[in-house]
């Protein structure tokens, strides 16, 4: 049963997560990971300064299903089927030793696999104690008088034939990256509640919403009354890449990428069981993961009396909602990503200057008989000023632009973009001359052939795309300034 419980489909990142709710339902405010690379011989260890357990709960915390997933726990605990402590082990490793200190006094108790595979009979045989050469291995700090120490040795699920020590390294920076984010919430303060430290150096918090960033959009909590208890949402829409630092991008990318990252966080006691799943939901048809929702991140947090409701697996990584509040949260999600997907479509930024009117854009989407088309708007100015002083050319023109309407790269774009996994890039870049040649061009004409005040040009163009993102070059503009002049 044991061999079959190791198929799970933990990984070494889940099941340390796992092992830490253990410490954190003792108490616990420090929990120290250590990983020792030995080749074969390579192990982990776990060890909090929690509550510990006398020699009767340490029995009961190694037994497999002596807790039943029934029971009423406290409002804070972090587990529910007695298994998280052997399963997510025994899915790494083939020896488990837990020791534990309660008010001074140590107790140690192991399962062996390979002990267990050679016996003859169909016993348990919980053992006693370490194994003769780990012995060193369980040591607490001199002055403790209280903790559990999680011992994983024979890593056969991890340090299998070929897996050398950068992938270990390599193993403890994705454990890292999954513990910043599923604990954030007790990582993030001042005076944080949790501190996690792995080989010495300490977890930082991941928060997946970006909640101190100006460009990010939150709603309003809101509170859902269910049969089991009390569920809180909290709807964000997070920054456009252009509106990020590439450091901050990237960290809240994840380390899977954004548009895995899309969608329902669920949290259970602030733990985060779910990161990034849109839960079954859908309108018609199951959402699936797109690129244009890819800034969309709801956070649902629900009590522990919601495992069975919600539909809670052993590893704690799946979650369904149950059938009362399907409906609020379908849509919560669909505002929610139409308007990621608007500040996708107009790459994070305001597409209505404050106190003006909207800005002029240069295509405009049509829904026809036959499906979505992309035109160019012939009232933006640039275009509108070419085809006014096109005279006789006017027809060719127009000509031109069906052309290059009818030609947009659409299957290009999407692949690239899907493939790629980023938007393609639009706009100027970065060089200021580029703006500014074309800006002068613009301001020329509206001032010496339409006759506009400088003043009322600049605000003509800071009403216009793609120069409303330039609101210094054109305040700049000189009204003496011929197109040509450098």
């Amino acid at each position: 049963m044991i061999e079959a419980l190791r198929g799970l489909g933990y990984t070494p990142w889940t099941a340390l997560a796992d092992i830490i709710d253990n410490s954190i339902s003792a108490e616990a405010d420090t929990v120290t990971l250590s990983f020792v690379w030995k080749h074969g011989a390579s192990h982990i260890t776990v060890l909090d300064n929690g509550t510990g357990m006398d020699s009767a709960g340490l029995d009961k915390a190694m037994r497999m299903g002596e807790l039943s997933p029934l029971d009423v726990r406290a409002s804070r605990d972090l587990g529910r089927f007695g298994l998280g402590l052997k399963t997510a082990s025994f899915s790494q490793c083939r020896r488990l030793t837990v020791a534990s200190k309660k008010d001074g006094e140590l107790n140690c108790l192991r399962w062996d696999l390979d002990v267990l595979a050679r016996s003859q009979d169909d016993g348990w045989h919980l053992l006693e104690g370490p194994s003769e050469d780990s012995v060193a291995l369980i040591s607490f700090p001199q002055d403790q008088r209280h903790g559990t120490l999680v011992l994983w040795e024979v890593l056969d699920r991890i340090v299998s034939p070929g897996f050398s020590e950068q992938d270990f390294l390599d193993l403890v920076d994705g454990v890292e990256q999954h513990l910043a984010l599923v604990f954030h919430r007790y990582l993030e303060g001042s005076a944080p509640r949790l501190r996690i430290l792995i080989n010495g150096r300490p977890v930082l918090p991941r928060n997946p919403f970006l909640p101190d960033h100006p460009a990010t959009w939150s709603s309003p909590i809101e509170q859902l009354r269910t049969d089991s208890g009390l569920v809180e949402v909290q709807c964000h829409v997070l920054p456009h890449k252009d509106r990020l630092e590439p450091r901050l991008h990237e960290l809240a990318a994840g380390p899977d990428g954004w548009t895995a990252h899309q969608g329902f966080y669920v949290y259970r006691n602030e733990r985060l069981l779910v990161a990034g799943s849109w839960l079954g939901l859908g309108q018609g048809r199951v959402w699936t993961k797109e690129e244009s929702h890819r800034l969309a991140r709801i956070r649902v947090d629900i009590p522990n009396t919601a495992d069975a409701s919600w539909r809670i697996d052993v590893r704690k990584s799946t979650a369904r909602p149950p059938v009362s509040i399907k409906a609020r949260l379908t849509r919560l999600a669909e505002d929610t990503r139409e308007r990621a997907r608007r500040v996708f479509a107009h790459r994070g930024q305001i597409v209505r200057a404050a106190g003006q009117e909207p800005v002029a854009q240069a295509w405009r989407a049509e829904h026809t008989p036959a499906g979505m088309r992309y035109r160019i708007d012939d009232s933006h100015p640039a275009v509108k000023h070419v085809l006014d002083e096109a005279g006789p050319l006017a027809r060719q023109i127009r000509a031109m632009l069906r052309i290059i309407e009818e030609t947009v790269p659409i299957q290009r774009i999407w692949l690239d973009t899907a493939e790629g996994k980023e938007v393609p890039r639009t706009g100027f870049g970065t060089a200021p001359s580029e703006v500014t040649d074309v800006l002068r061009v613009m301001f020329h004409h509206m001032t010496r052939r339409q006759g506009l005040t400088p003043e009322l040009a600049r605000q003509r163009l800071l009403s216009t795309e793609p120069f409303h993102n330039y609101p210094d070059l054109v305040a700049a503009l000189e009204s003496n300034v011929s197109p040509t002049q450098g």
